[in-house]
C-alpha cells in the first residue's frame, strides 16, 4: 500500500507492520487486525525482546501543539479488540488511546511503552463507539474522552522520549486483536487542530 491521503489531515499516512487492509470512504477511515496481532511489551517480559505488532497507519506531524480527534467504532469479538489513536516516538517508545474491550466492556484504556509497556483503565462506555482525543501541548502529550466530541474527560498526560523525538512523531491509527481472530475499526469525523487546549482538565 502506497501511502494514503484524506483530507481532514495536512501530513499523508503510511501503513506500519501488519497488513491492515486500510480504506478511506466517504470520511471514514477503515483498519483491520488480524488474529492475536497487538502493539505491547508485556511490563513482566523481557524489554529486549521484539515488541509485538498491530496494523498502523501513521504520518509525520508539523512541528507545534496539535490535536487528532476521531470517532472510533469497533467490531467487538473477543477480549482486548480495540481501535486506538497511536503516538509513536521510537522503536521503543510509544503511546496508544484505546477504545478496548476490556474484557467484557467496552472501556478508554491507555498504553504508554518506554522499554516495557505500562496498561491502564480509565473510564467504561456504553456502545461500540466513542470519541478520542491525541493532543501535543509543549513538551507533553495528553488523552482525552468524548461521547458526543465537544465535552471532553482528561485521561492522562505524559511526556516521551527526548526533544528531538518529540519534534518528529508520527501519530495516527491502529487496529488489535490480542486474543481474538481479528477485529475491524472505523474511524470517523476525523480532526486535526494545530493548538492544544487551554486547559487539559476543564472539558474543552
Amino acid at each position: 500500500m502506497t501511502a494514503l491521503r484524506i483530507d481532514e489531515l495536512p501530513f499523508p499516512l503510511e501503513p506500519f507492520g501488519p497488513d491492515g487492509g486500510w480504506a478511506y470512504e466517504g470520511g471514514a477511515l477503515t483498519g483491520s487486525a488480524g488474529p492475536k496481532q497487538d502493539r505491547f511489551v508485556a511490563p513482566g517480559g523481557d524489554a529486549e525482546a521484539s515488541p509485538s505488532d498491530a496494523p498502523r497507519l501513521l504520518g509525520a506531524v508539523p512541528e507545534g501543539d496539535f490535536q487528532l480527534i476521531a470517532r472510533v467504532k469497533v467490531g467487538f469479538a473477543a477480549a482486548f479488540d480495540a481501535g486506538v489513536l497511536y503516538l509513536h516516538v521510537g522503536e521503543r517508545e510509544w503511546a496508544k488511546l484505546c477504545l478496548e474491550l476490556s474484557p467484557e466492556r467496552p472501556t478508554v484504556c491507555t498504553v504508554v511503552t518506554r522499554g516495557r509497556s505500562d496498561d491502564v483503565n480509565s473510564a467504561v462506555v456504553d456502545g461500540d463507539s466513542h470519541w478520542l482525543r491525541l493532543t501535543r501541548t509543549g513538551s507533553a502529550f495528553a488523552f482525552h474522552a468524548s461521547e458526543d466530541g465537544e465535552r471532553w474527560t482528561f485521561v492522562r498526560v505524559f511526556t516521551l522520549g527526548t526533544e528531538e523525538e518529540r519534534a518528529a512523531v508520527r501519530v495516527g491509527f491502529l487496529v488489535q486483536s490480542p486474543t481474538g481472530e481479528g477485529c475491524t475499526a472505523v474511524f470517523d469525523r476525523i480532526a486535526y487542530r494545530r493548538t492544544a487546549p487551554e486547559d487539559l482538565r476543564d472539558g474543552s
